[in-house]
C-alpha cells in the first residue's frame, strides 16, 4: 500500500523522535499513514489513532502487511490513555501529533471540508454528531458569529454570520461559498478567498479541534517514558499558540497558567525538557508539498516528573 499523501517535515519529525529498533511509538494522527509507515520502517511497534472510519478502513493492508507491529485505533487521540491502558501499553518511548483536517478529507468533495468541488455540507471528521450544514441552519446569528470569529479570525464574523442566518436553508458547500464571498465582496483576482476563514472556523468548532488537542497533549504527557519525545505539527496559529504555550509551561519557562491550560500547581516540576524551537518547511519541501507552508514543528522530551494532573 503507497500512501497517498505527503507527511510534512517527515525527516524533521524523524529528527525528533529518533525511533529505535523496539520502541513503542503511538501516531496520534494517522491519516493516510505516512508517519506510521516511517516509524514501522525503523523497526518500532506503532500504535495509531484516527477518529475517521475511512482512516481506520484505507489503513487495514498496513496492519496486514506489519506482521502485528502496527495496531490501528479508531478513536480521537484525546483518548489516548485509556486505548493505550486497554491494550497493555501505557508507557511509551513517542508521540506524533499531526494536528488538523487531513489531505483525504478535504479532497474527497462528499466529506464537505472543501469549497474547491461542491459538497454537502459536512465536516464531520468522525462521520457523526452535528454537521456544518446542522450548524449553519440552526444556530443563532450570535452564536454563528462567535464561531467565524474565534476559530477563523474573521474580522467581519457579524456581516458573514448575518448572510448566512439570511441564506438559509444551506445544504452544499457551493452555497456556502458564495453566500460568505458575496458578503465581504470577493473578487475574482483577489489572492486569499475569504471563504477559507469561514469554513476553517466551522470545522474546527464541530470537530472540537482546540479542546481535542488540549485533551491530546495531556494524554501524551501522561502516556510518554522518562526520555520519551514528542513531536506536534500544527498548520495555523490557534494551534501553535495552545502547543507552543503547553510546552512553554510543562517545562518551567511560563509559570502562570491559561483558560485552556492548568494553572501550575506550587509542587509541579516540569514535565518535559530539551523544547526544541519550531521547525519549518525549507522551500524545496514547499515545492513538493504545498500543505507544507504552513506547518510548524514543535518537539520535546519527557522528564521524569509526574504529570501535571497529578500533582495536588
Amino acid at each position: 500500500m503507497n500512501a497517498p499523501h505527503i507527511p510534512v517535515l517527515l525527516d524533521e519529525v524523524l529528527a525528533g523522535l529518533a525511533p529505535s529498533p523496539g520502541e513503542t511509538h503511538v501516531d496520534a494522527t494517522f491519516g493516510a499513514g505516512g508517519y506510521t509507515r516511517a516509524l514501522l520502517s525503523r523497526g518500532a511497534r506503532v500504535f495509531a489513532f484516527d477518529r475517521d472510519p475511512d482512516a481506520i478502513r484505507d489503513g487495514q493492508p498496513l496492519v496486514a502487511q506489519s506482521d502485528g507491529a502496527l495496531i490501528l485505533i479508531q478513536a480521537p487521540f484525546s483518548a489516548m490513555v485509556a486505548e493505550l491502558e486497554e491494550r497493555d501499553a501505557a508507557a511509551v518511548d513517542g508521540v506524533t501529533l499531526d494536528i488538523g483536517v487531513s489531505s483525504m478529507q478535504l479532497d474527497q468533495a462528499e466529506r464537505g471540508f472543501s469549497f474547491q468541488s461542491d459538497g454537502p455540507l459536512d465536516m464531520r471528521m468522525s462521520q457523526e454528531g452535528e454537521t456544518a450544514a446542522e450548524f449553519c441552519n440552526m444556530a443563532d446569528e450570535e452564536a454563528i458569529a462567535d464561531v467565524l470569529y474565534q476559530y477563523g479570525d474573521e474580522p467581519r464574523s457579524r456581516r458573514v454570520a448575518r448572510a448566512i442566518v439570511a441564506a438559509r436553508p444551506l445544504e452544499r458547500t457551493a452555497q456556502l461559498a458564495h453566500v460568505v464571498r458575496k458578503a465581504l465582496g470577493y473578487k475574482a483576482h483577489d489572492k486569499k478567498d475569504p471563504a477559507t476563514r469561514t469554513f476553517q472556523a466551522i470545522r474546527i468548532h464541530l470537530n472540537r479541534e482546540l479542546g481535542e488537542l488540549v485533551d491530546g497533549l495531556a494524554a501524551a504527557e501522561r502516556v510518554l517514558k522518562p526520555g520519551g519525545r514528542l513531536a506536534v505539527v500544527t498548520f495555523h496559529s490557534l494551534e501553535d499558540r495552545l502547543v507552543k504555550r503547553f510546552l512553554k509551561e510543562r517545562s518551567g519557562a511560563m509559570p502562570s497558567g491559561s483558560r485552556h491550560l492548568p494553572e501550575l500547581k506550587v509542587n509541579a516540576k516540569p514535565s518535559f525538557e530539551g523544547v526544541a524551537k519550531a521547525v519549518r518547511a525549507d522551500e524545496d519541501e514547499i515545492a513538493r508539498n504545498p500543505r507544507a507552508r504552513s506547518a510548524t514543528l514543535r518537539t520535546a522530551r519527557r522528564t521524569d516528573a509526574a504529570p501535571w494532573g497529578d500533582v495536588a
